[in-house]
């Protein structure tokens, strides 16, 4: 079957459509984004404005028919910490399903920290033993640790690089003194939860995912992305060290000059390299292998999941639907994890919030 994924995050909306069955690897049709950055377009009152959600909807809208021109059997659509955290959301979901007929769901953070787990979980399988997951994206961090597939414990920070940059940097590039207050500010958010996920017991294994991660490792010498997504990748902490060293000093346009660095996100990759620094620091990490594969593979695999759990004669009457109207759940009806103890749920996990 061909899936679709729509991923609405802080920078991107990221529309992701693979051809999956169950047991099988997931394979990539296409991948488009838009950069919308939505995390920019929160007014004083913490609200998504009216050119942050026109945008928004005709974001969705294209993805939407994108989705259908390509015949995909669904389309899983859901947002992460730029709505959030928007005082407006549940506004804006309902402004979109009604322009669109897409229903837009808000992950919680912790269940953001699951889903990319089982997918950092299935890319290095069971031989990887106890895995350690983190996650920098533009509104927040993720980290998870376990021995299964789903992790004995999963938080998420509000430690974006994008949402650090524009709360603590003024100059670009940033000063000495910024930095210094920011990786302070950092260490403290995370000790508490680096405690709790140490006690779950060390990693055999420590992953970065996403961008950030990526593009750090890039730069320190790790495999370009023309050797394809099987190559091997490493950051290692002193290797970190030494790059932030080097970054902290340049402007996000001479970043942006650099391999593996996008103009989109070149300004707050000195705050995602603070956050990977402290957060292997507070873990006890030396290095992290990177993986291609995060959030968005991890919901398209929990759904797979819940299709093999289905009755073979359930998923053999039930005809495919069109992908906007797939996209819109039956009342109670969880469409992207099978319901078990302890487990992820539905993907509407968090309740959004009505402004004033």
């Amino acid at each position: 079957m061909r899936l679709a994924v729509l991923d609405v995050g802080s920078n991107t909306v990221h529309l992701l459509m693979v051809d999956a069955h169950s047991g099988a690897h997931p394979k990539p049709m296409s991948s488009d984004k838009d950069q919308l950055r939505l995390a920019e377009n929160l007014d004083s009152r913490g609200a998504l404005t009216k050119s942050g959600v026109r945008a928004l909807v005709e974001s969705v809208h294209k993805a939407r028919d994108s989705a259908r021109a390509a015949g995909c059997d669904d389309l899983m659509a859901f947002a992460t910490s730029a709505l959030r955290d928007a005082t407006n959301s549940a506004e804006v979901l309902a402004r979109v399903h009604d322009e669109t007929g897409v229903a837009l769901e808000v992950l919680h953070g912790e269940d953001e920290a699951r889903y990319t787990f089982l997918a950092v979980r299935r890319w290095f399988g069971w031989s990887a033993g106890r895995l350690l997951a983190l996650d920098i994206g533009g509104g927040s961090l993720e980290m998870a640790v376990g021995r299964d597939e789903m992790p004995e414990e999963a938080a998420s920070l509000p430690l974006g690089a994008g949402r650090l940059t524009r709360e603590w940097f003024r100059g670009d590039p940033p000063t000495r003194a910024e930095i210094d207050r920011l990786r302070e500010k950092v260490e403290a958010d995370l000790a508490p939860v680096a405690g709790r996920l140490r006690i779950a017991g060390d990693p055999d294994r420590a992953v970065g995912t996403s961008k950030t991660f990526r593009s750090l490792a890039r730069l320190a010498g790790a495999a370009p992305s023309s050797e394809g997504p099987r190559a091997p990748r490493t950051l290692s902490a002193v290797g970190l060290s030494q790059l932030t060293a080097f970054i902290s000093r340049m402007s996000s346009g001479d970043l942006a000059e650099l391999e593996g660095v996008s103009a989109s996100r070149a300004h707050q990759l000195v705050a995602g390299a603070v956050v990977a620094q402290a957060a292997m620091g507070a873990l006890g990490i030396s290095e992290v292998d990177i993986c291609p594969w995060a959030l968005r593979e991890g919901v398209i695999l929990r759904r797979l999941d819940m299709l093999d759990g289905a009755k073979p004669a359930e998923r053999a009457s039930t005809p495919a639907k069109p992908a906007e109207q797939a996209s819109v759940p039956a009342t109670g009806a969880d469409r992207s994890a099978q319901e078990a103890g302890g487990g992820l749920g539905p993907l509407t996990s968090h309740r959004a919030r009505w402004s004033e």
